[in-house]
């Protein structure tokens, strides 16, 4: 599916996403990825399963006011033990599949909240 922003923006938006990939300002992305408003991290998570504390201390060091994880082709949801660091930080977690978090990533960054995408392309 093509989603298209109402007008250009230095800010990342994701632009089109299918099954096992998503475009960020036009480019194709077939692995797992965290984006905030300005800038892009590479996130090496190979997939659901090999989901760890670290990760989301990653995302918590980031400071944002929620982080929105997509979770493949369908939502689910992490043990707690592994969000713990978001809990700690006050980060608001989210939790949905990839499609739906490209979407919500783009309405809530339109907004100016500071939202990051934490996003598993499998």
């Amino acid at each position: 599916m093509k989603l298209h922003a109402h007008a250009p923006s230095t800010r990342n938006t994701f632009t089109a996403y299918g099954e096992g990939w998503f475009a960020v300002n036009g480019e194709r992305r077939e692995s797992s990825l965290i984006v905030f408003p300005d800038r892009l991290v590479d996130w090496p998570v190979a997939g659901f399963e090999a989901l760890r504390a670290e990760d989301f201390a990653l995302l918590a060091q980031a400071r944002p006011e929620i982080v929105l994880l997509g979770t493949g082709a369908r939502q689910r949801f992490p043990h707690p033990r592994l969000t713990e660091a978001l809990m700690q930080a006050r980060v608001g977690l989210e939790v949905m599949d990839t499609a739906a978090a490209c979407r919500t990533y783009n309405i809530l960054m339109a907004e100016e909240r500071r939202v990051a995408a934490a996003l598993l392309v499998a």
